[in-house]
């Protein structure tokens, strides 16, 4: 196995190093962000003034930036991968770090919803494009090294974090950060390569208007779409407020200092996202869908009983339910990138993605109407979890199985291409 995994690593080609490494890189800064807003929840509440009762609901709106990132990502589909991927890096670290100077609520929630909005876009297209670039039997490497190297970026939040008592301008001074990728945009204009697969399709695609992605997303596998849709929903509507919360609940509940629950991340989650790199190597050998479902079992139980426990439980159940946190969303990454042809596959990653924001947003809002009623978030995200259930009983049912297949393969082309020339819409007919 190691042999394997070795061999794959070193059989990418350089155009093929250059998309992982630029893909890794958007996805390290991407998570610093997202972590930096769960890690600081505290100390930007005391300092923004947002009440218990309107925290959830305050970053449910900032979560819905990302319902608007098809826009952006569509175009991706049209245009091609490269030049919007750039774009959405320079404009996600240009609002993030703008973050920094956010003077109440609701600037800090109109710059962070913008923020989200071109982080969701560049995770979309920065996945489709790893997703196409590398060989079949790799992809599931692919996906976990990406989820593996971009944690990362909770890394860095967490050491930023332990040190906010004295990091200049505190949780202002650590936005401020996000600024750094700027300085990578014009290197990565000359570096970064276009999909190959991206361009051996455009001129068949030809020229196409600007909500043709869509109506493609909409007429071709319209059960693929709501099936993965409707997985994703669920799994983010069960773990979305465990994860904001989680450090809240070690600092209020059980009294850990920002240094305590930096150290706890950055040791734990050094063996968590493990995850990542363990289910994409092994969901190339033994398959995408059972490692799915186990890992997307084990995270909810281990959520449950990480704040429902004290002492070393809590911890082991933390760490525990990180690494099956990361497999799972490897396999789910993996799949929805797969499931879709290249003529709309940015447009499709991306929608699920919203589906998956909108199924957070839910659970936020949800959790907070538990804590009006029951006095403890704690208890209420531990009920949410049993959405994450449902979900992987979805996978096991309704999922196909995509390992080592190629995607040509997988989502063959039905297009709108399909829908403007009778001989194409006669050849599909008689494919199907």
């Amino acid at each position: 196995m190691h042999l394997k995994f070795a061999q794959k690593l070193k059989g990418f080609s350089q155009a093929q190093r250059r998309t992982f490494a630029t893909v890794c890189a958007a996805g390290f800064f991407n998570n610093y962000d997202g972590a930096l807003l769960s890690l600081a929840i505290e100390q930007i509440q005391r300092a923004l003034k947002i009440s218990e009762t309107a925290l959830p609901r305050v970053a449910s709106v900032i979560t819905l930036g990302s319902l608007f990132a098809p826009l952006i990502t569509s175009q991706a589909d049209r245009r091609g991968r490269r030049t919007l991927l750039i774009a959405t890096i320079g404009l996600f670290s240009l609002l993030s770090g703008l973050t920094a100077f956010a003077w109440n609520a609701p600037s800090f929630v109109m710059l962070k919803f913008l923020t989200v909005l071109f982080s969701a876009a560049e995770g979309s297209i920065a996945m489709v494009m790893l997703v196409e670039e590398v060989n079949a039997d790799a992809r599931g490497l692919a996906v976990g090294m990406l989820g593996a190297i971009s944690a990362g970026g909770f890394g860095l939040a967490a050491l930023g974090f332990a040190m906010i008592r004295i990091f200049p301008f505190g949780w202002r001074g650590l936005f401020a950060i996000a600024f750094i990728p700027l300085v990578l945009i014009v290197p990565l204009w000359r570096l970064l390569p276009e999909s190959d697969r991206y361009k051996s399709r455009a001129e068949a695609m030809g020229r196409r208007g600007f909500f043709d992605p869509f109506r493609a997303l909409y007429r071709s596998y319209p059960g693929r779409f709501f099936m993965v849709a409707a997985v994703m929903f669920l799994n983010a509507m069960g773990g979305t407020p465990g994860g904001l919360l989680q450090s809240k609940y070690m600092q209020e509940v059980h009294g850990w200092t920002p240094g305590n629950v930096s150290t706890l991340i950055l040791s734990g989650g050094a063996i968590g996202i493990l995850g990542n790199v363990v289910a994409g190597n092994l969901s190339d050998q033994i398959g995408r869908r059972i490692l799915g479902v186990i890992a997307m079992v084990v995270a909810p139980a281990m959520w449950t009983v990480f704040f429902n426990s004290a002492g070393n439980l809590m911890v082991a159940s933390w760490i525990l339910s990180l690494f099956a946190q990361t497999a799972a969303s490897t396999i789910l990454n993996a799949y929805s990138a797969e499931l879709f042809p290249t003529s709309y596959r940015s447009t499709a990653e991306s929608a699920i993605a919203v589906a998956g924001t909108l199924g957070g947003s839910v659970g936020l809002i949800l959790e907070s109407c538990i804590y009006g009623m029951l006095g403890s978030h704690w208890r209420g995200v531990s009920w949410l979890m049993l959405a994450s259930v449902a979900a992987a009983i979805t996978v096991a049912m309704c999922f196909p199985e995509t390992a080592n297949a190629e995607l040509d393969s997988i989502s063959p082309e039905r297009s709108m291409l399909s829908y403007k020339h009778p001989a194409r819409r006669l050849q599909k007919s008689a494919q199907t």
